[in-house]
């Protein structure tokens, strides 16, 4: 005699597929996403993004799409598996099996495949994520701090996430059962998810939708800040976009029901349209997270190209082959020194110009901040005494520059980059000037400011301003600044190298300084009472890389440390090992995300494919070539893959132009980010061939299951 035990087992073996499916959902979600949080929690990565800054908040971002777009694909895993399953539990209680002990069975046999699936995934995503990154150190570039290290509280969150694949495993298998009418959950299988009627001007609305929502998005974090002077709580920018995810979909619905095409060639692809309607409510939510997923994967992967584009053409287009600038406390190299040094390794200087430069207090806008209940509010104060900046003398731009200023005296002129923009870093603009050694003070007027990016952020005074301001400062408000050049820039490498070991070596404890420190302002902390977070024994308190010597070759040294040359053929040649942790970690990312949206697409559209073969069965049967179906199956698979591409990939192209073009100062696209955004469409360009052949493999495959029945 069967029991019932043993023919719940024997159906399971029969239904494998199903159960290999959700498994592998479960597997692969929990595999990226502990791969990822391994990766972003990793105190290598950490160490070089700085907390509260650009590129952390990008890595967040993208980590809650992959989240969201894991724990969606999951849930529709879990539906379909439900769905199939439905008819075979309706049966066992039609048959008599009490709903306990079917609920017990099913229980069981859950929690089995969420702790293998997903114990599985979190234990093979640490060993995933090591792979890549030691694949990335053959291939590209290794260093003593490329080695990868892992926190091992990130995989709290890999616990959490199989949590939430058990739980909702559970939840849904339990209301499966708790079903009053057994006919429902017999049927439930055959029962397809059909679009309502979509009215036309969906996609209008939507498209307009979608405009609204990114632009909300992108200003309104502005407007809080700048208008209403209020630091919002974190995510609430987020908010604003909603109305583009309700346009997107708005838009998906749209392209799956309606098509674009109104009424032309409307019964071409009549039999394909109709069965994406009537599978259509999880199709279109799967359209909606591989589009999301596509979008964040693009714009992990946009940061490399419009990274090296901009820097190989800033590179390409400085004027001056060496720049640095130093203390005139310290001992560093001067002219002839560096030409004895050169001469060692046969490269010859062709032209050396060495300045003055003095460091005085400005005045400026202080932001006075106060913490309440809804996040962090502002006051604007004026200062006579803010921060610290370093002043040319006139005649000292000229000699660097070549060019031939005349500014009146009284007057101050701020230097921004070659584009004549800020950054959002330097306003150039000062009206009171203070001595720190003698305390005199003088009154300036700002003038037009000047562009050149090798000098950027100094201000440059009349010489006879100058003269008299900076009297009676001490070498420690004083610096040199040197440019110059060489024969054969391309061949003196090792010789840029040595100079800038040589500057390392030589430079002092005291000018072992982040970027941001400014002396004025650590002054007035310490005039305040109040503990400055640019000083280097605060800096690790703040969430910054502390600036180490022994760490020159670093790309937290390099990027950051306040005195660190600009050497055009160092900075060149060694671009992609000083940016390795950075370019590294957004590959990564997006290497997670696109794998994501692979494995989506290729499960949707075999989903269709198992749902669909009856139907295409019957259509042979009645005559239909095996060429008009694979022409059917053709356009099932390719709105699954096409339609998210196109829209991902247009979407987050736009957006990412339109932020370049707006953080401009003025707004615009410089020649670099011009340069980014070409090197971006190669990006796509090869991503979408990776995608096409993923598309050429589902689609073979699709065919097999719906026409040759394998």
């Amino acid at each position: 005699m069967t029991t019932f035990s043993q023919l719940y087992a024997r159906l399971r073996r029969k239904d494998w597929r199903q159960y290999a499916l959700l498994a592998g959902c479960c597997f692969f979600s929990v595999l990226l996403l502990t791969a990822y949080v391994c990766m972003m929690r990793s105190p290598t990565i950490l160490s070089v993004l700085p907390e509260g800054g650009d590129s952390r908040k990008q890595v967040m971002m993208i980590f809650a799409l992959t989240v969201i777009g894991c724990g969606v694909f999951t849930l529709y895993a879990s539906g379909l598996f439900f769905r199939q399953k439905s008819r075979q539990l309706g049966l066992f209680l039609a048959l008599g099996a009490t709903r306990r002990q079917v609920a017990g069975a099913l229980t069981r046999e859950l929690a089995l495949l969420a702790l293998v699936s997903c114990g599985a995934g979190a234990l093979l995503g640490a060993p995933l994520a090591w792979g890549i990154w030691q694949v990335f150190r053959a291939a590209v570039v290794d260093t003593r701090e490329m080695a990868l290290t892992f926190d091992s509280r990130a995989y709290l969150l890999a616990l959490g996430f199989s949590l939430f694949v058990l739980g909702a495993l559970l939840l849904l298998g339990r209301r499966s059962i708790r079903r009053t009418n057994i006919m429902d959950i017999v049927q439930e299988s055959h029962q397809s998810e059909p679009i309502r009627r979509v009215p036309r001007w969906y996609g209008p609305v939507g498209i307009l939708l979608l405009i609204a929502g990114g632009a909300l998005g992108y200003g309104m974090p502005t407007f809080f800040i700048q208008v209403l002077r209020w630091y919002p709580p974190d995510g609430l920018g987020a908010v604003f976009y909603l109305p583009a995810l309700a346009g997107l979909y708005m838009i998906l619905l749209h392209t799956v029901v309606n098509g674009w095409r109104r009424k032309r060639n409307q019964y071409k692809n009549l039999i394909a349209t109709s069965m994406m309607q009537f599978q259509g409510r999880q199709t279109v939510r799967n359209m909606l997270v591989m589009t999301v997923l596509i979008a964040g994967a693009y714009f992990a992967s946009f940061y490399i190209p419009m990274l090296g584009a901009g820097a190989a053409l800033g590179y390409e287009t400085r004027p001056v082959d060496y720049a640095y600038h130093w203390r005139a406390d310290q001992d560093l190299p001067q002219r002839q020194e560096t030409e004895e040094l050169a001469g060692a390794y046969g490269v010859t200087i062709t032209r050396w110009v060495q300045t003055p430069a003095a460091v005085l207090g400005v005045d400026g806008i202080a932001h006075l901040e106060t913490e309440g209940a809804l996040g962090v509010t502002y006051t604007e104060e004026y200062r006579p005494l803010l921060t610290s900046a370093v002043f040319l003398s006139e005649s000292a731009y000229n000699a660097l520059t070549r060019q031939n200023l005349d500014l009146a005296p009284g007057t101050i002129a701020g230097i921004m980059d070659d584009d004549g923009s800020g950054n959002g870093m330097f306003g150039g603009e000062a009206t009171r000037l203070t001595n720190m050694v003698t305390g005199q003070v003088l009154e300036v007027t700002p003038a037009e400011p000047l562009c050149y990016t090798m000098l950027f952020g100094r201000f440059v005074l009349d010489d006879g301003d100058y003269e008299r301001i900076t009297q009676g400062l001490t070498d420690r408000w004083r610096e040199n600044q040197v440019f110059f050049n060489v024969a054969d820039c391309d061949g003196s490498y090792e010789f840029a190298k040595a100079l800038f070991h040589t500057i390392v070596a030589r430079s002092g404890p005291e000018v072992e300084q982040f970027d941001a420190y400014d002396q004025v302002e650590e002054i007035l902390a310490c005039q305040a009472g109040e503990p400055y977070p640019y000083a280097r024994e605060n800096l690790a308190s703040a969430g910054y890389e502390v600036i180490d010597y022994d760490q020159m070759d670093s790309s937290s040294f390099r990027l950051a440390w306040k005195y660190m040359p600009q050497f055009r053929v160092l900075d060149q040649t060694d671009f992609v090992k000083t940016m390795a942790v950075y370019l590294m970690l957004f590959v990564f990312i997006a290497i997670v995300c696109f794998a994501a949206v692979f494995v989506i697409a290729f499960t949707r559209c075999m989903t269709l494919a198992f749902t669909s073969a009856e139907v295409y069965e019957n259509l042979r049967r009645l005559g239909a070539s095996r060429a008009y179906l694979c022409q059917s199956v053709r356009g099932q698979v390719r709105r699954v893959f096409c339609t998210p591409a196109l829209a991902g990939t247009s979407l987050i192209y736009a957006f990412y132009a339109m932020i370049l073009y707006f953080n401009g100062d003025p707004a615009g696209i410089t020649a670099g980010e011009g340069a980014g955004l070409a090197a971006c469409l190669g990006v796509i360009a090869g991503v979408s061939l990776l995608l096409y052949g993923v598309y050429r493999l589902t689609l073979r495959k699709a065919c097999q299951v719906t026409i040759d029945g394998a």
